[in-house]
Formats: C-alpha cells, sequence, structure tokens
C-alpha cells in the first residue's frame, strides 16, 4: 500500500469491523476471523487445509470418479460447517464435541459415496436399509446445516418441497402429481445426480471452489491494494471522488470474487468511511458500496458461482456466459458511476486532494505483475480452455509469484532479484508453450514452496499461502451448502415434472403480453431471493421460468441471465437486502435505508435485463430483429446507445439532478421518454429520443441562464 493510501485510510477513519450477526444465529455474512479457540481452533484450521488441498488435486488431477468427488466434497461441507458453527457457538467442551460428532457423520455420509461406489451402481433403484438409512441422515443434516449457515428462509423453501414431494399427490390438478414412496424421494435425493449431488454441488466441487481459492491468493498478492491505488488515482479527485472510487474499485475486485457480500466487507471497510468523511449521506455511501459489490457476480472473467452453473446447466463454454456477461456488467458499472457522479453535483461534493492520491502509472508499473494471472485467465478461457483448467493454471501463476517474491526478498541485491525474476518467467513461458503439463506446474511449485522452507522471508510467504487455503475453505462453506440443499427443488422438478406446470402458465401469459411474463419472473425472482443466496434463487428460477422463457422466443443464455440478474437484485431489494445488512456496520446506518439508496443507484440493474430480452444484441446473442436490417455488429453498437441513454434518463430521474436539479415535470418527462426508448411498439425510440433531447435541452438552457444571471 502507498504512504498516500495509508493518509487515506487515516482520514477516512476508517477501522475494521467484524461483520458478524449480533446473535449469532447464522452466518450467512460469512464466519468471525480465525477458526475458533484452541485445539478446537487448530482441528478446524487443519480440516480446512485438507479441504482446500483435496479440491486443488480433485481440480489438477480426475483421479475420482465425479460421483466420489461429489459425496467427499459434500462429506468435507458437512465436517467444517458443524465444526466451525461449533467452535463458535457451543458455550461449553460438551457443546463442540456434539457439533464436531455431527460434522464427523456428514463426512461419513459423502465418504458413502466413495467407499460404496460399484454397489451404489448395481443397486440403483433398489437401494437397501443401509441405503435408506444413510440417505435420510444426509437429508437431515445438510437442512440443518443450511439453518445454521444461512438461517431459516432456505431450509423452509426446500422443506416446503420436500412435503409437495410426499403429499403432492393429495392436491387438486394441474398441481397434484402421481405419489412417490419414500424410498423413492431418498434414492433420488440423496444419490445420483439429480438431487444433492446434481450439477450445483458438481460445480461446487470443482469450478467455484477453485476460483474461490484464486480470488484468495489475488488478494493476498495485493491485489487489492493495487485496485484501490489504481482506481484512487483516476477518479480520487473528480467530483465526488470517493464514491467513483468505490465503483470502480469493486468492479475491478468482483472481476477475480465474484462475490458481493465478500466485496462488502473487504473494500467496503476502505470505501464507505471515506466517501461519508467527503460529504456523502451514511446510506448513499453504503448503498453505492452494496450496489458495486453486487455487481462483481457479473462482471468477467470470474463473475458469481451462479454463472459456473449456468454454463454447465446449458452445456456452453464458460465464455459464452463471459461474452454474454460482458456489454451488460460494464453498463451496470458506468450506470452507478452516473449515479454518484449526480449525487456529487446535487449536494456538491468535492473531491480528495491531489496530493494525496496515489499515482496510476506508478502503481501499475510497480505491480503490473499482479495482473498476469488474470490475462491469462481471460486468454486460456477465450481459447478453447476449459475453467478448470485454466483456473488451476491461474492459481498456479499466482502461488509462483507470491512464493516467488518471498524468495525474491531474501537474495542480497538487486541485480539476482532481477536474474530469479527473469529466470522463473522463462521458464512459465516455456511450459506455458509446451501446453502447460500440470505434473510439471505442480513440480515447479512443490520446488518454490522448498527454497521458501529455508529461508526466513520465505517461511512467512510460507504461512501466508497456508491462511489463504484455509480461508477459502472457510469462504467456501455458505456456497457450497447452498448448492447442495438446493438439490431438494431439482429433485423435486425432475421426478416430479411441476415445473412444466409454471412454465406452461408463463408461456400462456406471455402470449398475451411477453412484459408481463417478464415481470412476472422479474417479481419470482426477487421474492425467492428474499433471505437466500444469488444461487439457490438462479436455479430455482431458471428452472421454472427460463424454458418458459426460450419457448416465447427469448435466446436461452439471455433467458438465464434474466434470472441470474434478478437474483443478484434480491440481494439489493428489502426487506431482507443481504449486501445492504453487510454494508451496514460498516456505515452505522439502518439497513433498510441503506436497502433503498442501493436499489435507486442500481437502478440500471433492473432494466438492463428487459433491454436484452428485446434487443439480445446487448448480450452479444443472436435473435436481434434490428441485425436483420442493419446488420449484427451494428445492432449490437445501437443497443448499447439506446441502453445507455435509457441508464442516463433513469439516472436524472433517480438523482433528480442534471446540469442542476430537476423539477418534479422534467423528472417525469425524463421518465416517459426512458420508457419510450425501451419500450417495443411503433416510433418507440424515436419518440424516446425526441422527448429526452426536448427535455435535456431546454433544461441546459435554464440551468445556464440561471449561472449567468447570478451576481459576481
Amino acid at each position: 500500500m502507498t504512504p498516500q493510501t495509508d493518509q487515506l485510510h487515516e482520514l477516512s477513519g476508517a477501522q475494521p469491523v467484524e461483520i458478524e450477526n449480533p446473535a449469532l444465529d447464522n452466518f450467512e455474512h460469512g464466519f468471525p476471523p480465525g477458526f475458533g479457540p484452541g485445539r478446537w481452533g487448530l482441528l478446524a484450521y487443519a480440516v480446512a487445509l485438507i479441504f482446500a488441498c483435496f479440491q486443488i488435486a480433485i481440480s489438477a488431477w480426475h483421479v475420482l470418479p465425479s460421483q466420489a468427488v461429489r459425496g467427499i466434497h459434500v462429506g468435507f461441507l458437512l465436517l467444517l460447517t458443524f465444526g466451525l458453527v461449533a467452535n463458535f457457538k457451543a458455550k461449553s467442551e460438551t457443546g463442540r464435541w456434539i457439533g464436531w460428532a455431527l460434522g464427523g457423520l456428514g463426512f461419513w455420509l459423502g465418504l458413502y459415496q466413495l467407499v460404496f461406489y460399484q454397489d451404489l451402481i448395481l443397486r440403483d433403484g433398489d437401494p437397501t436399509t443401509m441405503d435408506l438409512v444413510t440417505g435420510t441422515l444426509l437429508i437431515v443434516l445438510i437442512f440443518e446445516a443450511a439453518r445454521r449457515l444461512m438461517g431459516n428462509a432456505l431450509p423452509i423453501m426446500c422443506g416446503v418441497c420436500l412435503l409437495y414431494w410426499f403429499f403432492g399427490q393429495y392436491l387438486p390438478a394441474p398441481f397434484n402429481h402421481r405419489g412417490y414412496d419414500f424410498d423413492q424421494v431418498v434414492s433420488h435425493l440423496s444419490f445420483g445426480t439429480e438431487g444433492f449431488y446434481g450439477v450445483p454441488i458438481y460445480v461446487s466441487a470443482t469450478y467455484i471452489f477453485l476460483f474461490i481459492v484464486f480470488g484468495s491468493f489475488l488478494e493476498k498478492a495485493g491485489m487489492i491494494h493495487l485496485f484501490n491505488d489504481v482506481s484512487l488515482g483516476l477518479f480520487g479527485g473528480a467530483r465526488g471522488g470517493p464514491a467513483k472510487v468505490a465503483v470502480f474499485s469493486s468492479g475491478l475486485m468482483g472481476m477475480i470474487s465474484g462475490s458481493g457480500v465478500a466485496n462488502v466487507v473487504t473494500v467496503g471497510q476502505f470505501t464507505i468511511p471515506l466517501m461519508i468523511k467527503f460529504g456523502y449521506r451514511r446510506a448513499f455511501a453504503a448503498g453505492v458500496e452494496a450496489t458495486a459489490s453486487m455487481g462483481g457476480q457479473i462482471m468477467p472473467p470470474v463473475m458469481g458461482a451462479a454463472a459456473f452453473i449456468m454454463a454447465e446447466t446449458l452445456g456452453v463454454e464458460y465464455s459464452a456466459i463471459v461474452q454474454a456477461a460482458t456489454i451488460p456488467a460494464v453498463l451496470y458499472f458506468a450506470s452507478a458511476f452516473w449515479m454518484v457522479h449526480l449525487e456529487a453535483g446535487k449536494f456538491g461534493l468535492k473531491g480528495i486532494e491531489r496530493h494525496l492520491l496515489p499515482k496510476p502509472l506508478k502503481a501499475l508499473r510497480e505491480r503490473w505483475y499482479l495482473a498476469l494471472p488474470l490475462a491469462v485467465l481471460v486468454f486460456m478461457l477465450f481459447h478453447g480452455f476449459t475453467p478448470l483448467f485454466a483456473g488451476t493454471i491461474g492459481l498456479a501463476l499466482t502461488v509462483g509469484l507470491i512464493l516467488g517474491a518471498g524468495i525474491a526478498l531474501g537474495l542480497a541485491t538487486t541485480t539476482l532479484r532481477v536474474i530469479f525474476w527473469v529466470g522463473l518467467g522463462l521458464i512459465s513461458a516455456a511450459l506455458f508453450r509446451e501446453g502447460m503439463d500440470v505434473r510439471i506446474v505442480a513440480g515447479l511449485i512443490a520446488l518454490l514452496i522448498a527454497i521458501n522452507a529455508f529461508t526466513i522471508g520465505g517461511r512467512a510467504t510460507l504461512t501466508i499461502c497456508r491462511n489463504a487455503l484455509a480461508d477459502s475453505a472457510k469462504t467456501a462453506l455458505p456456497v457450497g451448502i447452498a448448492c447442495a440443499i438446493v438439490g431438494t427443488i431439482i429433485g423435486l422438478m425432475t421426478q416430479t415434472g411441476i415445473g412444466t406446470t409454471f412454465g406452461a402458465w408463463v408461456i400462456g401469459l406471455g402470449q398475451t403480453s411477453l412484459f408481463l411474463a417478464l415481470v412476472l419472473t422479474m417479481v419470482l425472482s426477487i421474492l425467492l431471493g428474499t433471505g437466500i443466496p444469488t444461487i439457490p434463487t438462479y436455479i430455482i428460477v431458471a428452472a421454472l421460468a427460463a424454458p418458459a422463457l426460450e419457448k416465447l422466443g427469448v435466446p436461452l443464455i439471455v433467458s438465464h441471465m434474466f434470472a441470474f440478474y434478478y437474483g443478484i437484485m434480491a440481494d439489493l431489494s428489502p426487506p431482507v437486502a443481504l449486501a445492504a445488512l453487510a454494508a451496514a456496520p460498516i456505515a452505522k446506518e439502518n439497513p433498510d435505508k441503506i436497502g433503498w439508496e442501493a436499489m435507486r443507484v442500481a437502478l440500471a440493474g433492473y432494466v438492463i435485463p428487459f433491454i436484452a430480452v428485446y434487443s439480445p444484441a446487448l448480450m452479444l446473442q443472436p435473435g436481434d430483429p434490428l441485425a436483420n436490417v442493419i446488420g449484427f455488429w451494428p445492432a449490437v453498437v445501437y443497443a448499447v446507445i439506446k441502453a445507455s441513454v435509457a441508464i442516463a434518463l433513469f439516472g436524472m430521474v433517480a438523482i433528480g439532478y442534471l446540469f442542476g436539479r430537476l423539477t418534479l415535470i422534467e423528472r417525469l418527462v425524463a421518465f416517459i421518454a426512458s420508457v419510450f426508448i425501451l419500450g417495443e411498439f411503433a416510433y418507440s425510440d424515436l419518440l424516446g429520443y425526441i422527448l429526452a433531447a426536448a427535455m435535456v435541452g431546454r433544461h441546459w438552457w435554464l440551468a445556464r441562464n440561471q449561472l449567468t444571471e447570478k451576481p459576481a
């Protein structure tokens, strides 16, 4: 971190804030720092390390069947979840023993998939008593783990699905099903690949965990500091600079973390106090950070965990998801940037003094190498490599940089350091040219670890790496458990076909009005997302509504992105607004106020999916009606212009400012113009542009005259 950044930390008065539930009823915002007291903490730390090492090994070498990998992954999730919850909540040694015993049982239930792998295949559909006992216990423990981690909302929702699964045959048509015996439900849910061990847990056990580790190591390497310095240098001195820094820095951080709440509690520790110090209202400052941080889930190249599930569900390359998300993500952050610019103008908020700001070019010149793993990741994703392989190589490169830095610090002269880095770079380039054999890469990492082990600075570096691995396992728990329990809903839909009933309803509504079908899907996403994470929200809505939207002519990726976007928006929308809850202790403000401000700042996030449905070129997808007239790329350009104008108008309506404060009539006219631009009726675009131009022109003229009429 630069001296200027240290000064800004002092100026803002930013202090580390521990984000935790006051009653520790659940850990939806993450666990407290550390792993617990005494030997119990050491046990949890050791389990987390073994968990992380297992996942990395599985990502690099496919030595176990997929079903066994999923089972062991769930076993580790249950073991570490119950262990950590006991470490942090239990009041006595007995309580911790019970917690770890439940975790050990959960680990065995997951290991059951490996121990009896061949037998389970042979007796598929004809479970033994032991299978049914194992499956039933697995259901109980996954539901309880989800309750302890995320509260009651998601387990209750999945519990209702279980009740429907068991007793739905007694409901009236068309909501009934043919009825299923206990052994059929348990077998479908606890074994096979359409329940707990379905696509979400497969993605959690492979892509998601790997990229969580990747992001954790990049943070340890100093990527957050680089992003903060570049953001401060570029935008800190502009009007309302601190808020622009928050948007830009969170957007950059979102490229590697893919986690909204994690961004809030890392980047927000610095940006929220800084915004408040420079005049932004507490609720608005926290709302800006929540909005920008949640946007990290749609920011390529890593994006949120749901993006990996989307790619696996649709059977498309992950790069196709990245391409579809790129323009909307840029528009999302540009919209947040526009909002804070208008808010700063409205209240006359200034930027940070230039002498306090770091030099962005200097920061890049000194730490450009930190961007190498990200650049390699993007290159590999867009050149046909799988996300698993690309993530493994990106992680190896990041670890190599950290370990190399530990060795270089122990060298006596600058010349030796330069020779070391050049040599390491040449070796890496040679490996890349020869196809990046994972075994050779692992051997190089092992050599760097061995060298670090014999130097003082190197041993400190190894400790940093070890902590990054353990923290990654802890971070992965809420995501993994959410992926497991949501298998209840997937299993219900695949066995009973209830999703077809809802899809037929959406299709019937869409035949009357596609807009109403989209509104229904949006409301469903936001309601389902009230109190549950983005991943289960996306999976549920994608399973229910996305196929129906596709049958109504919406391109497949666009329909899934529609569900994904509103799953994210649910975390910004009161009454729950998880991102706002995470930001509240930092800002010392009411979460509901923060949620409403976040909704205002994120207004673009609520309209971009609608624009993409009617103009699929915005997501670089075929099917845009205008593409048949002017060509695909001109249609993309026009879709971006159209979305940008609509977003600009919505910003003016939400903030009430442009060149000066807008009157109520001007805001109303801007709103009507934006609706025209979003509309799909004859001459709607033209009418919207004319109305917007007339309003903006008149407002500019009046604001200019008021300025010239002011006495000198």
